[in-house]
């Protein structure tokens, strides 16, 4: 009896202890953590409002971005901007780890978010608009109104952040940058922190103050992270975005799709071709175009053509790649150089496709050029020997082969002749006059 009365008391103690460990399990505060380490587009875009989503429905604490961007577009940079601003759970924006940075968009991103922390060794600001369109060149009064709407864009939610506007607006008008130190002391930023942990310890307690003006306490101490793992179609989509494989894939989608219209039935070149030029028009779509960079692609390919159909001693070819080089290279009207082409990458395409085109055309002419020198119709102005008189008909020996041919004279045994023509099988020839022989004067 006291062994069973032993066993329950241990049996209502262990209930006893899960019991209070779950409720202080249960208060652990949670925190998602999204690591932003790209360029400023839709792809990111994307990653940020699934962040975002998450946080909000999961009953997270905030939401911990940690950033590092050279920048990015400017019309992607206010939608997510405006997406931190609107988050209900409280967002961090963190620059980390050292060495990061928030170039130009970044610094907007790190601005709305509300809390602003920057690790030692990191910088943020440089945030001028760079504003590159289709056909022309924006003249200084387009440029002021762009620089004005940016800077009042920032300045919304700056004052509202209790942080310093023109400290801020320096960022874009002056491109001023600053380290972690210079943001702090200009109340850009709220704390500097070498790592998540020293982050939550600074932050936990804290009171902030919402963009709708609610006061809300912190509670971050021995926090649960969790990282938001991109997700196979996000890694697919920050692939396909960088403009050199899109570059890559429609050129070479290019090359598959010609080399289907030259050799029918072979289907694999044509139906990969097709997919990888749909891919790469996709991911261009993405990024902004320069509409005359692809009149000069186009303008290349005319010049590769009239080079290998007509030749013109190679300088119709050295045009169509330096046309196809300045295409490619100005093709993305990039605001930061991560998201242009490299100019490496531009050179090399340029001349593979230049080179491999007019190769590929020259085999096709050459191709369509020898198929009238193939079958019964190339015997014509051939040599051919009579076997017997021809008078006017008879049987002819040409390129090794007998046929029966005619003749407008008679032909005697062993004369040579020529194959003037050609009447379904029947050759028509004529006498070969002998060479004469000038003899010396006596």
């Amino acid at each position: 009896m006291m062994q069973r009365v032993h066993g329950l008391a241990i049996v209502t103690g262990l209930i006893a202890a899960l019991g209070l460990s779950a409720p202080a399990h249960a208060q652990q505060p949670l925190v998602d953590k999204f690591v932003l380490a790209d360029t400023i587009q839709p792809v990111t875009e994307g990653e940020l409002n699934r962040a975002i989503a998450r946080a909000n429905s999961d009953g997270a604490q905030v939401l911990l971005i940690e950033l590092d961007t050279p920048g990015g577009l400017l019309d992607t940079t206010r939608t997510m901007a405006g997406a931190i601003l609107g988050s209900k759970v409280p967002v961090i924006v963190y620059v980390a780890p050292a060495g990061a940075r928030a170039g130009s968009a970044g610094f907007f991103l790190l601005e709305s978010a509300d809390i602003a922390a920057m690790a030692p060794g990191t910088n943020a600001g440089a945030a001028h608009p760079v504003m590159v369109l289709p056909f022309l060149k924006p003249d200084e009064t387009m440029n002021q109104k762009i620089e004005n709407d940016t800077e009042a864009f920032l300045r919304s939610y700056v004052t509202k952040r209790n942080r310093n506007a023109e400290a801020a607006e320096a960022a874009v008008h002056s491109s001023h940058s600053y380290t972690a130190q210079e943001a702090l002391d200009q109340h850009l930023i709220d704390l500097i922190a070498s790592n998540d942990w020293e982050l939550f310890k600074a932050l936990d307690g804290r009171e902030i103050t919402r963009m709708d003006g609610s006061k809300l306490n912190l509670h971050l101490a021995g926090a649960r992270i969790e990282v938001l793992q991109p997700t196979l179609r996000e890694n697919l989509l920050s692939w396909l975005v960088n403009p050199n494989i899109a570059l890559l894939l429609l050129v070479g989608g290019a090359l598959l799709i010609y080399l289907e219209f030259n050799v029918p039935g072979t289907i694999v070149p044509g139906a990969l071709g097709t997919l990888m030029v749909l891919l790469a028009i996709f991911a261009l779509g993405l990024l902004p175009i320069r509409y005359t960079s692809v009149l000069l692609m186009v303008a290349a390919l005319v010049l590769l053509l009239l080079e290998a159909k007509f030749g013109g001693h190679g300088a119709l070819a050295i045009a169509g790649i330096i046309c196809l080089t300045f295409g490619t290279l100005t093709l993305v009207a990039a605001p930061v150089q991560e998201m242009a082409i490299s100019p490496w990458v531009a050179l090399a395409v340029s001349a593979a496709f230049g080179s491999i085109t007019v190769f590929l055309v020259r085999l096709v002419v050459r191709a369509q050029r020898m198929k009238s020198r193939l079958g019964p119709p190339a015997l014509v102005g051939s040599r051919a020997r009579a076997m017997e008189p021809l008078n006017p008909e008879g049987h002819v020996l040409v390129e090794g082969e007998i046929w029966s041919a005619v003749s407008t004279t008679p032909v005697p045994a062993g004369a040579p002749l020529r194959v003037i023509g050609l009447d379904k099988y029947l050759l028509h020839v004529e006498p070969v006059a002998p060479q004469r022989t000038s003899q010396p004067p006596a």
